[in-house]
């Protein structure tokens, strides 16, 4: 016992190192970009390294970011349209990954495979296609252009359907015997016991609509209607220009928001992601 321990703790310690080496990596571009925004014009490109300031510049460059372009619109736009598109997703999702676990009939293995080969395309393939439909329901530069192509989700439904499938069958038996119907067990029995799993979705959903440049870009031209990752590159090419402070406050307040979400949610979303992985 003391050998294996002996044995296990410079692998131990050589793991953690590399996490805390691989950790660094991934934040040091955002802990670089808080640092420019509190920083005047003069220290940012200074050729000595400096992660704080000499000159406290926060608040020229944040008031700018807020005050000189719509950002706060650009981030409301971001807040309805990932809602949406969440509310959305799981109202789709739920019922189709349901009947794929705990459903038996004709062709459910290959409407799985299906949803594994939605897994597999990128979003950007089927742009051409989405474009081309959202110009023939007249629904181009409008809200519904940036929701409705997202209301299924491949990934939703295979993520509810492995999580569904952890739930044990006698509680479905048991839910019918009592006399609910099956859009019933699902909102009442099975989306509550997957709560971990809603919001684990939820994050990787809201994270990924709301950085979202490609299809808002194709989608939308009025700023009223631009999200957050559009708006800060309008900001970025109009407004701020070569002013990198007030472009970097700009980053950082459309940053924070998806960092306090998983801060406060990241008990539920590694369950929901470890119990998923289980079947």
């Amino acid at each position: 016992m003391s050998r294996a321990r002996s044995l296990s703790r410079p692998a131990a310690i050589a793991r953690h190192a590399l996490l805390l080496a691989t950790g660094a990596v991934m934040l040091a571009p955002f802990i670089w970009m808080a640092s420019l925004s509190v920083k005047p014009p003069g220290e940012i490109f200074r050729a000595s390294f400096s992660l704080l300031p000499q000159q406290w510049y926060a608040l020229e460059n944040y008031g700018k970011a807020v005050t000189v372009a719509p950002l706060l619109r650009y981030m409301a736009n971001g807040a309805l349209v990932c809602t949406a598109i969440l509310a959305l997703q799981i109202l789709v999702c739920a019922p189709c990954a349901y009947a794929l676990a705990k459903m038996e009939f004709r062709g459910r293995g290959l409407l799985f495979g299906l949803v594994l080969t939605g897994l597999l395309l990128p979003h950007q393939v089927l742009a051409l296609p989405l474009f081309i439909l959202c110009y023939s329901l007249g629904i181009l530069n409008s809200y519904a252009a940036l929701i409705l192509p997202f209301a299924v989700s491949p990934f939703g439904i295979f993520l509810f359907r492995q999580f569904f499938k952890t739930i044990p069958d006698d509680i479905v038996h048991a839910a019918r015997l009592d006399g609910l119907s099956e859009l019933a067990i699902v909102w009442r029995i099975m989306l509550p016991m997957a709560m971990p799993a809603v919001i684990a979705f939820s994050i990787f959903s809201v994270v990924a609509h709301w950085n979202d440049l490609f299809w808002p870009l194709i989608a939308v031209k009025s700023p009223n209607l631009m999200p957050p990752a559009l708006g800060v590159a309008i900001f970025r090419g109009a407004e701020a220009g070569s002013d990198h402070g007030p472009l970097m406050a700009g980053a950082v307040l459309v940053v924070l928001p998806l960092l306090i979400a998983f801060v406060a949610a990241q008990r539920w979303f590694i369950e929901g992601l470890t119990s998923a992985s289980l079947k």
